[in-house]
């Protein structure tokens, strides 16, 4: 019962009231994460008001003008050396390449995707390694919307950083389309400025026997929240989310991943770490895995980590699981939030580290893990002193 064309929506009242009509013309609760409403219309999304299912957890009032103010849809500022093999170009609201990989399930991302004039397009093709790094600075304290399909050819392989800087007011959709055999790391970097708020939903389209690694990385900003939802459409689709994040005091940082295994000897493999530091730091994070029942031999884990460094902090960690065939390879989930292990901290102070710098090396270990799966070094030695500059308070 949804929908999937890109000027398509369910009724009002299913949009509304978080209904789903039946055969039998009866209306009921959503009863799985497959049958949320979905429209590319903001006006078929009530107002936010921070009690409904997906923004429960969010400091609504923060975004008030992302989720339902008008949205300067123009083309943002970008920064990107060439790179061969990925093409840049910028292409209207009603080419075909947009809308395959998903539509919105919330007011914010259906008004980015209302208001935007032109889209993003990053085209991968070969086989050989490479890596873009596009880095949108210098948008300004005006809300604005964005839109970027990030698409691999069959059989090609590429590392695309998306990067964000500066402060900015950003309501943005991010599709990527991974053709057959392909294999595609996607990299979301948000280092903004203090006051900065970025809403983003990411969707993905996997397509057969093709590997994507998604992974989203949260340091600056005030309000952050990066919602991925991957659509593992045909056989031997895989994909490893990733995220890595660090709450400073006042920070607000978000993420809401959706897995849906819907073709045959799927897999997934999703890790979240996070850290927390200062009054009033706080974290979401909230998995959903749905295994369909066209989806036999699947092979799917969630698991988030949060760590807790100083008192008046909050995370929030919500894995969800819905499995709908008794055919698959293994299933689960985890989840745990908890304070420096004391007997690591032991050991390093019996061996002569003085107990701040080994406090900064368990957190650095911590959270390192994440940082060497994303394959490019530069990148690596860049966020590992981000973390590090993290760490000091600055």
């Amino acid at each position: 019962m949804t929908s999937t064309a890109p000027g398509s929506s369910h009724s009002a009242t299913e949009g509304q009231h978080g209904l789903v009509a039946h055969s039998d013309g009866a209306f009921v609760p959503v009863q799985t994460r497959s049958e949320r409403f979905r429209s590319v219309n903001v006006e078929d999304f009530d107002p936010v008001h921070g009690r409904e299912r997906e923004w429960k957890l969010s400091p609504v009032a923060a975004f008030a003008d992302l989720t339902g103010g008008e949205l300067d849809g123009s083309r943002l500022g970008l920064a990107a050396e060439p790179v061969e093999g990925v093409e840049l170009s910028w292409i209207p609201r009603g080419d075909d390449r947009i809308g395959r990989a998903g539509i919105p399930e919330e007011r914010a991302s259906a008004n980015a995707w209302s208001s935007f004039d032109e889209a993003l397009l990053v085209r991968v093709t070969g086989d050989d390694e490479k890596v873009a790094v596009i880095t949108r600075t210098g948008l300004g304290d005006a809300p604005r919307a964005a839109h970027t399909v990030i698409e691999i050819a069959p059989n090609s392989r590429g590392l695309v950083v998306l990067a964000g800087e500066g402060e900015a007011r950003l309501s943005e959709n991010v599709e990527i389309v991974v053709g057959e055999g392909a294999s595609l790391t996607v990299v979301s970097l948000q280092e903004w400025g203090d006051e900065a708020v970025h809403l983003g939903s990411h969707f993905a389209r996997i397509g057969r026997d093709a590997f994507l690694k998604h992974i989203v990385v949260s340091l600056g900003g005030k309000v952050v929240r990066v919602n991925p939802s991957t659509h593992l459409a045909e056989q031997g689709a895989d994909i490893e989310a990733l995220g890595l994040y660090f709450a400073d005091a006042g920070q607000h940082l978000e993420q809401q991943v959706f897995v849906h295994h819907d073709a045959p000897h799927t897999r997934s493999r999703v890790t979240y770490k996070g850290a927390l530091q200062g009054a009033g730091a706080r974290t979401v994070w909230v998995g959903d895995v749905l295994i369909a029942q066209t989806a036999p031999g699947t092979d799917s884990y969630e698991q988030n980590r949060n760590l807790v460094l100083t008192d008046g902090t909050r995370a929030d960690s919500v894995p969800n699981l819905e499995i709908e065939t008794g055919d698959i390879e293994g299933a689960g989930h985890a989840s745990a939030t908890g304070r420096f292990d004391d007997e690591q901290l032991f050991y390093l102070m019996a061996r002569g580290i003085t107990e701040a710098e080994a406090r900064r090396l368990v957190v650095r270990g911590f959270l390192t893990e994440i940082v060497q799966k994303i394959g490019s070094a530069e990148l690596e030695e860049r966020l590992i002193a981000a973390l590090e500059a993290e760490l000091e308070g600055r």
